[in-house]
């Protein structure tokens, strides 16, 4: 996958059109304020009674209900929650959308699942900032940049790369490099790496190690320390260096314990469900068991997330955090039992 860079974007593909963003989040305000900082012009599309439209008028955007934001815009980008896309664009998008504009997204899901299906007189394309919407604002506004994956699922106009790519470049991923790949490969992708590796992966391997200290019998805040709080400089090392570089940072008694016990927590087994976990990804069947949730009102996940936040390694981790200035502005309180 080659990069391309600011110098190699045709930014008048977008130049005079209107953009609608749907949803004011994290990727949604990020995407209008650095459109709108970089002269595109811009209209955020909310419902009526949407938490966000107080934050969007602070910002200084306009806002419009959705079905009249996606009237007047030429590139309808959608950034509101997966589950939430199917019932908004059947009510508010797909009966607005000009013949020969723009419907956009910053994943896959919807077009590769086949929850969204877009007529066949607009162009669909995705760009995917490679960071969460503070990070795509900051570097932005900073005057660097996050890098962006661009897509393309419907050339209608024969002109959907470049504005795709002068989309990207207009939200700052010119200035670090846009790289092209394809829906499928992104929603795949992305979905295997929350649920192997960054989020579930992640979250069970720290709850897991979190357990094995405290039932044998150490202190819950030790086992919060090593298992959780020190997670952020390995990470860090690796987003910075690699792997390797990683290890060159530690002592040799931690590289010694990484090369060899390692591969004993992540074995044969471990790649094996990964490879199931994929395999569920790429059939279907994982989006289509998300689907019915959100259909049946989330009963599983609200049962989840309420079971997550009572384990114990969450009220350790509060009260510790408290010791840690950089969390608070606030005189933290003493550790007590």
């Amino acid at each position: 996958m080659e990069a391309i860079y600011d110098r190699d974007i045709d930014r008048g593909a977008i130049e005079g059109k209107t953009i609608a963003i749907i949803g004011y989040g994290s990727q949604g305000r990020a995407h209008a304020l650095n459109l709108r900082d970089s002269g595109c012009k811009v209209i955020v599309g909310l419902r009526g009674d949407s938490g966000s439209r107080p934050g969007a008028q602070r910002d200084g955007v306009e806002v419009a209900e959705v079905a009249e934001a996606v009237k007047r815009a030429d590139i309808t980008m959608m950034l509101i929650p997966d589950e939430e896309q199917p019932a908004t664009y059947l009510r508010d998008v797909k009966d607005n959308l000009k013949p020969g504009s723009s419907l956009a997204f910053a994943h896959g899901f919807g077009i590769h699942f086949g929850t969204i299906v877009p007529p066949d007189n607009v162009d669909v394309w995705m760009c995917a900032p490679k960071g969460p919407g503070r990070m795509v604002r900051r570097e932005y506004e900073i005057g660097r940049g996050v890098p962006c994956l661009i897509a393309i699922h419907q050339d209608k106009s024969g002109k959907a790369k470049a504005i795709a790519a002068a989309y990207a470049g207009a939200i700052g991923g010119g200035r670090a490099g846009i790289l092209e790949t394809n829906f499928r490969e992104e929603t795949e992708t992305d979905l295997f790496g929350e649920q192997a590796v960054l989020c579930g992966g992640t979250t069970a391997l720290v709850t897991a190690g979190f357990e094995t200290l405290v039932n044998a019998g150490y202190a819950p805040e030790m086992a919060y320390f090593e298992c959780l709080h020190e997670l952020k400089l390995i990470v860090d090392l690796m987003y910075e260096k690699g792997i390797e570089g990683m290890r060159e940072s530690i002592s040799n008694t931690a590289k010694y314990g990484d090369y060899t016990r390692g591969p004993r927590i992540v074995n044969d087994e471990t790649k094996a469900t990964m490879k199931t976990i994929l395999t569920e990804i790429q059939s279907g069947n994982f989006a289509k068991q998300w689907v019915a949730e959100h259909a049946a009102g989330k009963p599983n996940f609200t049962n989840y997330k309420a079971a997550a936040a009572k384990h114990p390694i969450e009220a350790v981790g509060a009260k510790l955090r408290t010791l840690m200035p950089w969390f608070q502005t606030d005189k933290a309180p003493a550790l007590t039992k």
